[in-house]
């Protein structure tokens, strides 16, 4: 059942499911994906707590305790999401052990309100590595303009970091400026540069829904021919960035002090559109040090009828560039479409997190003891 998988985790795709809650945990599921699917992380954003949080009762039992604790909402959510990336982390560990601490990683998220201010992202970082206090955890900081600041800081601490939200090549090529940095500023403070973690999370299928989108209204024949080909492009492209950046004699004297290099990591590869095939974003998205993070529906989905051929980047750069070239000579510009998925993509993320803090809020009153 698992051939697809496992020939993807022996391409060097990290298999990381995109999704936690509570009922994963102790339902024994994930320790399930990760013995029998080739699972070695897990992702966290708001969206995926708010789901979590909002359906069934796993909440209930801390969501009584806080609420007789009379905590404020904030704390309350970083209560119950700590817990979760705690305890699987835990059940990650042997992962994390057996990978020379590379994989068994969980990522959470920092207060996405706070993506456009840098002291406050760091702060905020800190908190949450203190209070996870697990080896294994990532740090999600958002590559917004003040987001690259507070990940060379963050970096520069010690702190293993998962950028989010990244969309254009530019902008990626700076996280990764912004993480050999923070290398530089960890080993100036005589820190172990090789407890130090990243992976830079290159989103996917938004950047196919909005280019699709402004290709469909131009409506030519040429436009149409190039629907869905723009992710997978801009992706394999960003591929290129990486190797060009982990080949420079600025990383060769950062390597040989002991650092990791940053792993390009596949985020929103759950296809949108189902004029496509549904592993379309893992299948043609297969390279070495990479990972792969999926929507569980994703990722059964590649278990069951996934097309892993091998390596699908290397060598693919000339005829991507080509690609993203012919959109922007149909007037669509690519400047645009990146900075359009970065604004909406932190929105997105606010409006998450203000669903959970109200659905939180909620079930506080609710299980909140009568007086006395």
């Amino acid at each position: 059942m698992t051939d697809a998988l496992k020939r993807l985790s022996e391409e060097g795709v990290a298999i990381w499911l995109d999704d936690l809650s509570r009922k994963r945990i102790t339902s024994g599921n994930l320790a399930e994906l990760i013995d029998q699917q080739h699972v070695v992380g897990v992702t966290t954003n708001p969206t995926i707590f708010q789901k979590a949080i909002s359906q069934g009762d796993g909440y209930d039992q801390q969501l009584s305790d806080l609420a007789a604790r009379k905590v404020t909402v904030e704390e309350a959510v970083r209560m119950i999401t700590t817990a979760d990336v705690r305890d699987a982390a835990d059940i990650l560990r042997p992962v994390y052990d057996a990978t020379g601490g590379q994989d068994g990683r969980v990522s959470i998220e920092v207060d996405p309100r706070l993506a456009h201010h840098t002291k406050a992202t760091v702060a905020e970082a800190k908190q949450l590595a203190w209070l996870v206090d697990r080896p294994n955890t990532l740090i999600k900081i958002p590559a917004t303009r003040a987001g690259l600041p507070a990940i060379t800081e963050v970096i520069g601490l010690g702190i293993s970091v998962n950028v989010t939200l990244i969309f254009s090549l530019e902008r990626y090529r700076e996280v990764m400026d912004a993480y050999l940095s923070g290398l530089e500023k960890a080993k100036e403070r005589g820190l172990d540069l090789s407890l130090i973690r990243s992976v830079a999370s290159f989103f996917v299928s938004r950047v196919d829904t909005e280019i699709d989108k402004r290709l469909n209204d131009l409506g030519t024949d040429e436009a149409k021919a190039l629907r869905g080909k723009s992710a997978v492009a801009n992706a394999r492209l960003a591929y290129q960035a990486y190797e060009e950046v982990f080949s420079t004699s600025r990383w060769s004297a950062l390597e040989s002090a002991g650092a990791n290099k940053q792993r390009p990591l596949w985020a929103s590869t759950g296809v949108k559109d189902p004029a496509y095939k549904d592993t379309l974003y893992v299948d043609d998205l297969v390279a070495p040090n990479t990972v792969n993070t999926m929507p569980e529906a994703t990722l059964l989905a590649v278990e069951d009828h996934g097309g892993i051929t091998g390596d699908t980047i290397t060598g693919t750069y000339e005829q991507a560039r080509a690609d993203l070239d012919a959109v922007e000579r149909l007037g669509i510009s690519y400047d645009d479409v990146v900075q359009v998925l970065e604004d909406e993509g932190v929105e997105k993320f606010e409006a998450s997190w203000n669903d959970l803090l109200k659905s939180t809020q909620a079930e506080l009153e609710r299980l909140a003891p009568s007086e006395g």
